[in-house]
């Protein structure tokens, strides 16, 4: 299949165009090459023969409808978004006009495809979203999302894909767009922008500087290796059911605090420190505005009706993780100097 990826350059989405190329599918990678993109993340299959990159904004409708024209897509799988939520916070802004904004013109530009085209039957619209839409969750371990779950966003950041959830189902109810949706855990893994709290954590411990922890770290996380949520996604644009929405988590919930200490002692065995423990330098800050207490996700649906599960733990998942930075420095050095990385955002 050819399938048309947005946000190809960024995390998520360039694990996606990985595994896509080693399946033998061709993909046509459209990405604006924003702040957080790195086609570095593609340099193992940027001379594939069925590899195309085109760098265009999905806020661009004529871009995109000349994109659509030129490589006739049979599927897309749309992950390009702002996702930081701290950013969020700053300046939400930028995350209505490209999640929402973004969101309707790729919509546009495929319901016009699609139909030029005759409506061909196997073509597919796979919008990737966030557990994040659901809001929070008591801390009860027995309750979680389920597809059912009632939307409640806290953040300019889950509030815009929110709304970019509800044009997709709308564009499929009113307009007949084949679509399947889901919505996903944390992810973690290789190439993940070093703005986040995994490899900020790493970095920050390798530089010898403060770990920093929201609040009192007590927040709950389900944490998705990045390689299995790709494998997930293709799944589900593959066999998931037209106007059907999956959940896709790790089954891997942690406390922040947790998660930190688990970082700190594979880093204590793989690089350890000439005294003490990189544990030693975690710091508590002054918690992030409206930050929900825990996330969630009861993968039933996609084990049940598709036979997928994640492949690691997250202990093992963070193994590789840690691993993979001790061994791409030069990747995440080039990437220190970009706006905001490094920095306190989101304080509100």
């Amino acid at each position: 299949m050819k399938i048309l990826v947005t946000g190809g350059a960024g995390f998520i989405g360039s694990a996606v165009v990985r595994l896509a190329i080693a399946r033998g599918h061709q993909v046509v990678n459209v990405d604006a090459l924003t702040y957080a993109a790195c086609l570095e993340n593609l340099a193992s299959v940027a001379e594939a023969p069925g590899y195309a990159f085109e760098q265009a904004d999905i806020r661009d409708g004529a871009a995109l409808a000349q994109v659509f024209a030129r490589h006739k897509p049979d599927w897309v799988m749309h992950l390009a978004a702002e996702s930081h939520v701290d950013r969020s916070i700053d300046g939400p802004g930028v995350f209505i006009e490209t999640n929402v904004m973004g969101t309707y013109q790729m919509l546009s530009a495929a319901r016009h495809y699609w139909e030029e085209e005759g409506r061909p039957e196997h073509f597919r619209f796979h919008h990737i979203s966030t557990d994040e839409v659901f809001g929070s969750l008591p801390a009860d371990p027995s309750v979680k999302f389920t597809e059912d779950t009632a939307y409640d966003p806290r953040s300019p950041y889950s509030a815009s894909k929110a709304g970019s959830d509800h044009l997709v189902r709308a564009w499929h109810e009113t307009y007949g767009l084949p679509v399947v949706l889901t919505n996903c855990s944390n992810n973690y893994g290789p190439f993940h922008f070093p703005e986040k709290l995994i490899p900020v954590i790493i970095l920050n411990a390798l530089a010898g500087k403060p770990l920093p922890i929201y609040g009192d770290g007590s927040n709950i996380r389900d944490w998705l290796y990045v390689e299995d949520h790709a494998d997930a996604l293709l799944l589900v644009v593959e066999k998931g059911q037209l106007g059907r929405s999956y959940n896709i988590g790790g089954e891997n919930e942690r406390t922040n605090l947790e998660l930190v200490k688990t970082l700190c002692a594979i880093l204590d065995q793989k690089r350890p420190k000439e005294s003490g423990s990189y544990a030693d330098q975690i710091t508590f800050v002054t918690d992030r505005p409206g930050h929900d207490a825990r996330y969630a996700i009861d993968p039933s649906r996609i084990r049940t009706e598709l036979g997928w599960r994640p492949s690691v733990t997250v202990e093992e998942g963070l193994e590789k993780t840690v691993q993979w930075y001790l061994d791409n420095e030069p990747w995440w050095r080039a990437l220190q100097n970009r706006a905001g990385v490094g920095q306190r955002l989101g304080k509100g």
